[in-house]
């Protein structure tokens, strides 16, 4: 669900030189205020820390931090470590992602980095180079512990679960 319209493009060719446009109105849903597009052309040094959905078409350098979602456009090129709620990535990140809720790889993206996040999606025509954690403790899995052996009534040591051989 994209967080800008063609109102937003009207706005930003009547006057807004600076490369980034903010939304008067939020959609249903969305962060509100703090919905912000870094658009193509412009480039980035830094920490950038943001709350609501930011969507980057620019360059950037750094570290990006927050609790809520970020949008990596097709035509964007980040070079940071990035930690956020939400990762939705159509372009290039070069850095690890570490993401509470989902990191979803949508095609032409490319990742040169480590992903840990407890949902992971990536669509056909994505180049992801890297290694991905999914840790269950995050997503609110269970990860059952084995029942401690107890001795048996008679006093016989319980059997384990071994296969029998194949006949």
């Amino acid at each position: 669900m994209p967080f800008w319209n063609k109102q937003d493009d009207v706005t930003q060719q009547e006057g807004n030189l600076m490369g980034f446009s903010t939304r008067e109105e939020a959609a249903p849903g969305s962060g509100g205020a703090g919905d912000l597009l870094l658009g193509a052309g412009a480039e980035f040094d830094g920490k950038l820390t943001f709350a609501g959905t930011v969507r980057i078409d620019a360059k950037f350098k750094g570290t990006i931090v927050t609790n809520d979602v970020l949008v990596v456009g097709d035509r964007a090129r980040i070079d940071a470590d990035i930690t956020c709620g939400t990762v939705i990535i159509y372009g290039e990140v070069n850095g690890n992602i570490r993401a509470k809720t989902a990191v979803e790889l949508h095609a032409p993206a490319k990742v040169r980095g480590d992903v840990e996040t407890p949902s992971f999606s990536m669509e056909k025509g994505v180049v992801f180079q890297g290694q991905s954690s999914m840790p269950a403790e995050r997503a609110g899995v269970v990860v059952p512990k084995p029942a401690p052996s107890a001795p048996a009534a008679n006093g016989a040591q319980p059997k384990s679960a071994t296969a029998a051989p194949a006949r």
